[in-house]
């Protein structure tokens, strides 16, 4: 049986006004790894204006608070067009606190490290950690997940559980893409690995990016009066069905080329990954625009 395609919606003004929450995808639709998009901040901040509550939800494997200050305001995108961020850093480091006093092994960059401060985790070798927690590769510029089997398997040679940081497989940087926590989390798992993925598609990081916003608006906000907003089907459309609210998707994002480019999309392959994933999103726009 057919997949019926969702709505193109060419204005977020024209889906807006049935929401009272907007809980937005970050990387690949707020800025692409190197500028802002300043069609959808702006769209988000009118959103905003019209008396809307803005949570950015977001797999970065780092504390909300510090990508907001190391990457949103270099990047450009303004504190206008947001009331909040919530990030999988955030669920991954209550993650880490349950397991207080427990050495951990991270794989990942330097730059993720503070996923830990404050925190009772011992850093620890592979061979005397009691769980690892991976935030991406050492070096995605030229690392593939492929490159991390040998690893792979001494883990699994000591039944190790592994915390997913950012279950994102791949995230747009500039005009290229790059592999994330999620790709080498995706092989562990496939070899018989113990994975908790901290992100989306997964509750948790929905659960507190909604108490965040009711916290914002001083009121309960209804599941039906929610939108996600995104570019991954894998992670934003599912995620918000299993969570039980609609998902307004972006084609101009990790999706683009494989839907036949960023402005005119190919139906077909559009049908395609929704009938694939199971899942229909709310509306289709090619950007987040007003």
């Amino acid at each position: 049986m057919p997949v019926v395609l969702p709505p193109f919606t060419p204005h977020f003004a024209t889906l807006a006004r049935g929401y009272d929450v907007a809980l937005c995808d970050v990387w690949g639709v707020v800025h692409n790894g190197a500028a802002a998009t300043s069609e959808a901040c702006d769209a988000l901040g009118r959103f905003r204006k019209q008396g809307g509550t803005v949570v950015l939800i977001t797999n970065a494997p780092r504390p909300g608070e510090i990508v907001a200050r190391t990457t949103l305001d270099r990047l450009g995108v303004p504190r206008a067009a947001y009331d909040g961020i919530v990030s999988s850093g955030d669920v991954t480091r209550a993650l880490i606190a349950a397991r207080a006093g427990a050495p951990v092994f991270h794989i990942g960059p330097e730059r993720d490290l503070g996923l830990f401060d404050g925190l009772d985790a011992p850093l620890a070798p592979l061979e005397d950690a009691d769980y690892t927690v991976c935030s991406g590769l050492i070096d995605d510029t030229v690392e593939t997940p492929q490159d991390y089997q040998d690893l792979i398997a001494r883990m699994r040679a000591r039944s190790l559980a592994m915390i997913c940081a950012n279950p994102d497989v791949v995230v747009e940087r500039g005009d290229q893409l790059v592999y994330c926590a999620g790709a080498i989390a995706d092989l562990y798992a496939a070899a018989g690995g113990d994975v908790v993925f901290a992100g989306k598609p997964y509750r948790p990081i929905y659960e507190q990016a909604l108490a965040l916003a009711e916290a914002t608006r001083g009121k309960r906000a209804e599941h039906h009066r929610v939108l996600a907003i995104g570019d991954s089907v894998r992670t934003d459309v599912k995620g918000a069905a299993a969570f039980g609210i609609d998902c307004l998707f972006v084609i101009a994002g990790i999706h683009a080329e494989e839907l036949g480019g960023r402005t005119d999309p190919d139906a077909a392959a559009l049908a395609g990954i929704f009938a694939a994933a199971g899942v229909i999103p709310k509306a289709v726009m090619r950007h987040l625009s007003w």
